[in-house]
């Protein structure tokens, strides 16, 4: 759903109901440059080719180009569109593609056939890498039926066990993507098995103090409660039964897990039991990074690659 600014002459996002309209934002703009690290994977490839081909980014393929040409003549797949720079060193096509990134020469990097820890290690660097002093993070959107609306989680596939000044910083960084998605204002459920604070529940006393935080000002633009149980969180009437008033409740936004155990389980609960729909990207660099899973759909890895170029 959309409302007009007519002072910035564009729409404004009030609330993403479907996937789809991430691949309508990102084509309202420039195409964002993508930079494949590692590319000679046929996975990964196939997803850019697809991304291409939908107008939603151009491509730079770093990798070993004879590994890449053989893949695509396997896979019968045309890189005739894409800028193809030829390093067979996975860490050195990860440090190329990261440099391109900083030196404004691509807009979103995305991993391709290497280790997660060795792109990760190019964005760390001191020296060239992206940093930007908030924690790295991991942010799915999923399209349910069940649901009115987008969801977002975090954070499933970085942060095992943050403590509390990194769940501040996760927290951050999904509230500034949704900024930059159009969510002007996101509703922010920290998840916990408790609707009450209880001492000797770490996760209850994080999302007790972060819900203030929110309330002070020290987390802005957004609205934090909790601690919220999941089915609070995103029913109405769960909360309504137990008494809960919350302007969160029934109408998040964005859920917050208290580890990557708790995440993780209900992101593959939500794809798997629900038939979620869904998009992902890493946060807190200085631009999104996509970096899927052997084990995610075509439309997920599509899906993901449009979640990082509908941004500007």
């Amino acid at each position: 759903m959309y409302i007009w600014d007519r002072k910035k002459s564009n729409p404004l996002v009030i609330m993403l109901k479907n996937l789809s309209e991430l691949h309508d934002m990102a084509r309202r703009h420039s195409r964002r440059r993508l930079v494949l690290a590692a590319a000679h994977d046929a996975q990964a490839l196939g997803a850019v080719i697809d991304a291409y081909n939908n107008d939603l980014i151009d491509g730079i393929l770093i990798g070993d180009e004879q590994k890449m040409r053989d893949i695509a003549q396997k896979h019968d797949l045309d890189l005739g569109a894409f800028v193809v720079k030829d390093e067979p060193d996975n860490a050195r096509a990860a440090a190329m593609a990261v440099k391109m990134v900083r030196e404004g020469e691509a807009d979103i990097l995305m991993k391709g056939n290497l280790g997660t820890s060795v792109l990760l290690k190019a964005v760390l660097n001191k020296e060239y890498g992206l940093r930007t002093g908030e924690q790295i993070s991991h942010l799915a959107l999923f399209e349910l039926t069940a649901y009115h609306k987008l969801i977002g989680l975090t954070d499933a596939a970085m942060n095992i066990a943050p403590e509390l000044s990194e769940k501040v910083s996760i927290v951050r960084n999904a509230i500034g993507y949704f900024h930059k998605l159009g969510i002007e204002k996101p509703r922010v459920a920290m998840l916990s098995a408790v609707e009450t604070i209880n001492p000797a529940m770490k996760s209850s006393v994080d999302a007790g103090i972060i819900a203030k935080m929110g309330d002070r000002g020290q987390i802005r633009h957004c609205i934090i409660d909790g601690p919220l149980a999941f089915d609070n969180a995103v029913s109405k009437k769960s909360a309504e039964l137990k008494g809960i008033l919350s302007p969160v409740a029934g109408d998040a936004d964005i859920l917050v897990a208290d580890d990557i155990d708790a995440a993780n389980g209900l992101y593959k609960a939500l794809i798997y039991f629900a038939g979620a729909r869904c998009a992902a990207v890493i946060l807190g660099a200085a631009a999104p990074i996509v970096l899927t899973s052997r084990a995610d759909t075509d439309e997920t890895k599509l899906n993901s690659i449009a979640l990082a170029a509908a941004v500007e």
